[in-house]
């Protein structure tokens, strides 16, 4: 899942002040940022609320309404919410960096203001905690180290084992991070396939990741 965290409340405000206001739509999504409690109804609820008292305290006359889709990324589902944009002046997206950018497109009349900061595509690891796990380098290993990315979790993005910092199982980063490589061997420890490790990585090919540009994936649905 994609993983995002709501920006601070008044750089939100900052930014519907500089576009001057008005009627502001706040448009939530109940998928990736729903989970991590980032944008889904209820943070929609408490942002619009925060909206308006600021707009009272300040006699502003903001209108501020509200809707929360299913996913911001599927122009099918923003296009659903034509009536409220046309009556709208400004967009808050709740979205992931990706929803934002899609409403952006379907509504180019409109200014998007992002209030969520996209961080990563992780896991959660416990009530309000949540792990980074993949970073999308389209050159995916993982067979080859039990199962864990070293390049998302590895602080080094080492793909041919640790480095000289690590003490204890830790990462010399921080004490209170894993070494990702550690973490790797014990795996393949586990598994018996410590002869894995053997293998050595060239250099990823970069040119599959953001290096390369924006990355398009096209699936023929007629393939057997």
């Amino acid at each position: 899942m994609i993983i995002g965290e709501q920006k601070p409340l008044e750089d939100i405000i900052s930014m519907v002040e500089s576009e001057g206001g008005g009627r502001v739509l706040v448009v939530g999504c109940r998928s990736c940022v729903a989970v991590c409690l980032a944008g889904g109804e209820e943070e929609v609820a408490e942002l619009s609320d925060s909206l308006e008292q600021h707009s009272d305290s300040k006699d502003l006359g903001w209108g501020v309404s509200k809707v929360t889709l299913q996913r911001q990324c599927e122009k099918d589902f923003d296009r659903s919410i034509a009536d409220l944009v046309e009556q709208s002046d400004v967009i808050v997206s709740l979205g992931c960096g990706v929803g934002a950018q899609v409403m952006s497109e379907v509504y180019p009349e409109r200014v998007v203001i992002p209030a969520i900061d996209t961080s990563a595509m992780g896991s959660p690891e416990g009530k309000g905690r949540w792990k980074e796990r993949c970073s999308g380098c389209g050159d995916c290993t993982v067979h080859l180290s039990g199962g864990i990315c070293p390049v998302a979790r590895c602080s080094k993005m080492l793909q041919n084992g640790p480095c000289g910092g690590s003490q204890g199982g830790k990462c010399e980063v921080s004490p209170d991070r894993d070494c990702a490589w550690q973490l790797i061997y014990d795996q393949m420890r586990r598994k018996g396939r410590l002869d894995l490790l053997e293998v050595v990585l060239g250099p990823k090919d970069w040119s599959k990741a953001r290096d390369g540009g924006t990355r398009i994936v096209v699936k023929d649905r007629r393939r057997k």
